[in-house]
């Protein structure tokens, strides 16, 4: 399909060697960066004057030229996309609709203008070649990399493609000419995992859109969103935006709620949360929509980033994917700064450093921002730790989190209701997690001892107004879904020790936790881990309990695991149940051992919602190494506890009553 083309139709200029059609392409050996640029894309345009104006490409290809960066470059042949091509992404309708521009008489345009106005585009007898020219640009650019030809490729087409829809040209945008690349890939190389990133200060709706249910294509896009209110509007690019079905968690939206981000913003959101995320996913390939009008002096983005910001993104963008990167061109209106950020990413792929970048850091809502997009995707993603994104306040030092207050409350019903007391933690442990260990009196005197592990209840919180997210006091409150347990486990008359491991914010236990593991792999233990087991070590197997039970609850599941594998050969003679309720989140990993397996199958219990992703059909292999499965017809996680809690306290009865 990319090397019979229908029609080459390619711009020659002096530098431009020919070849014909049945020639596959083989560019010099000693070049592996490459350009695809052609002047006939020119022909879109809009004889009184529009902000997607010819002069973007040409004005970039001149900087280029006059740089001589273009004798260091492959040129690659255009030719446009085809009609299947374009049907991998786009509805026949909008395949017919476009090839009718060609045909379109002057009254025609004139009559279907304001049409076209409320779609913003403008259309007229050369759309539709400029259209699939430079659909055909990205995908000639994104082969010529996925099949190792080079190793780098700008393609400097328009007009842009991210808005376009499968069944709606929209927003400048006719094909999405990255989408439709990404899927010829897919087609045509043996590369699957594409990573796109899109810095465009739009959100890219169509190419979202367009991968929103599949797991082998993961969207990040940085947009200028106010809520809502910024083309292309609505909710589609909001930070809770994350795709569906099995490409839940591929789309991720950092929605920027005001214009005038800068330098300091994209880098905080790159260091956080794009390049963990795309570390993780490991793709194959990046695609970098790059749409320039969030550069300085772009009249329609209004927003601050530099071309030396631009150029460290893509050096970032480029240490991915064994280096294979394509930068496609979106948007940019300002024709100077388009041209100059342009030319500052054609350097860094060329192999040039970034120009430097002065002292700063990121405004407050940037990490704002970016906190709540990891609160978001730490639910699909390992490498996002949502604490390390919590904002630091410059009142920090006089003040007390929300948490920290609730947590103070918490201790004092427990003190008040059980005559529960502070656990005295070790010097390192005690920055992050004072006040949130907690046992009866009875500790070191009881035969039965029960071990919570959590995080904090939920906070239950209506707004007063979803735009400022003021709250409403009066009907906001704390559910804390441990209270009917504990009330159960002391009317039973069970020592109990309850570890909270909602780490306090800004503090770390960092490599302190590594010495109490006599693993290899010490690497895994996280604060939370290390907490559970230097509890174990100085308080629980030393309190002389017979018969302990540990009970996890959501995010604690996974701690409570390598705690048990961590000290397995003394968990395993002294623990006697182990409930994990997971809800809707991860059912934790087993160790691959055949006689913790075996230990743990007949002592445990994971109570989840009956909707978990892990009780469909294919999904059930993973399942069956964990011991009683409760599956809870619950969609509320905190209900999920509460009505099984019946099935929690015969389970733990039963293991109890059994023989030492």
């Amino acid at each position: 399909m990319a090397d019979n083309h229908e029609a080459m139709d390619v711009d020659v200029d002096e530098r431009a060697p020919q070849r014909s059609a049945s020639v596959p392409f083989q560019p010099p050996r000693d070049l592996t960066v490459g350009y695809v640029y052609s002047s006939e894309m020119t022909s879109h345009f809009n004889p009184r004057g529009h902000q997607e104006a010819p002069e973007r490409i040409t004005r970039i290809w001149q900087a280029i030229v006059d740089g001589k960066y273009n004798t260091k470059m492959q040129w690659l042949p255009i030719r446009p996309v085809t009609k299947a091509e374009a049907l991998l992404v786009h509805s026949q309708t909008t395949w017919d609709l476009i090839e009718a521009y060609q045909y379109m008489s002057e009254q025609q345009i004139v009559d279907s203008e304001a049409y076209y106005e409320q779609l913003s585009l403008y259309v007229m007898p050369g759309t539709t070649r400029a259209a699939r020219l430079s659909c055909g640009g990205v995908i000639e650019a994104c082969l010529a990399v996925a099949r190792g030809r080079l190793r780098k490729v700008f393609a400097i087409c328009r007009p842009p493609g991210h808005h376009a829809e499968p069944d709606q040209s929209m927003g400048f945008c006719f094909f999405n000419n990255v989408a439709v690349a990404t899927r010829v890939v897919q087609e045509l190389t043996p590369i699957k995992r594409i990573l796109i990133l899109d810095w465009d200060v739009h959100h890219g709706n169509g190419t979202q859109r367009t991968f929103n249910d599949d797991p082998s294509v993961l969207y990040i896009s940085l947009h200028r969103y106010e809520g809502g209110n910024f083309y292309p509007c609505g909710e589609f690019g909001g930070m809770t935006s994350c795709g569906e079905g099995s490409g839940l968690g591929f789309s991720v939206n950092i929605p920027w709620p005001e214009k005038g981000m800068g330098d300091p913003d994209y880098i905080h959101a790159f260091q956080r949360i794009v390049m963990p995320i795309a570390m993780e996913f490991a793709p194959e390939l990046v695609i970098i929509s790059a749409g320039f009008d969030a550069a300085l002096g772009d009249e329609l983005g209004e927003c601050k980033v530099s071309p030396a910001g631009y150029a460290h993104m893509t050096h970032m963008l480029s240490g991915l994917a064994g280096g294979r990167l394509v930068v496609a061109l979106e948007g940019g209106y300002n024709l100077n700064a388009t041209m100059k950020s342009a030319l500052a990413v054609t350097k860094v792929i060329l192999g040039e450093a970034p120009d430097p970048l002065p002292p700063m850091h990121a405004s407050e809502t940037a990490t704002e921002t970016v906190y709540l997009v990891a609160k978001e995707q730490s639910k699909y993603w390992k490498n996002i730790d949502a604490n390390s994104c919590e904002p630091r306040e410059e009142v920090e030092s006089i003040s007390f989190s929300i948490p920290e207050v609730l947590q103070a409350h918490r201790a004092h019903y427990l003190y008040k209701n059980y005559k529960m007391m502070q656990v005295p933690l070790l010097s390192f442990l005690q920055n992050p997690f004072a006040g949130q260990v907690i046992c009866t009196p009875d500790l070191f005197e009881n035969k039965t001892l029960v071990v919570l592990a959590h995080e904090f209840g939920n906070l239950r919180l209506e707004l007063e107004s979803a735009m400022t997210c003021d709250l409403n006091m009066e009907r906001s409150y704390l559910l804390d879904f441990t209270k009917e347990l504990m009330r159960w486990i002391n009317g039973e008359g069970y020592a109990l020790l309850d570890v909270n491991l909602y780490p306090k914010p800004f503090t770390s236990v960092s490599q302190n936790s590594k010495r109490l593991s006599n693993k290899k792999n010490a690497e895994r233990y996280d604060d939370t881990t290390a907490l559970l087991t230097y509890l174990w070590d100085n308080y629980i197997h030393l309190s002389g309990a017979k018969k302990i039970v540990f009970i996890g609850h959501g995010p604690a599941c996974q701690p409570l695991m390598n705690l048990i594998d961590a000290r397995f050969n003394s968990i395993n003679r002294y623990v006697k149940a182990v409930v994990q309720v997971v809800g809707f989140a991860k059912v934790p990993v087993t160790p691959k051992k055949d006689e913790f397996r075996s230990w743990y199958a007949k002592c445990s219990c994971v109570l989840l919602s009956a909707n978990h992703h892990i009780l469909r059909p294919e999904a059930l292999h993973s399942i069956k190494k964990h011991g009683v499965l409760c599956p809870i017809e619950e969609l509320q996680p905190v209900r999920i506890v509460m009505k099984g809690l019946p099935a929690i306290q015969a389970f733990i009865k039963a293991q109890l009553e059994k023989p030492l």
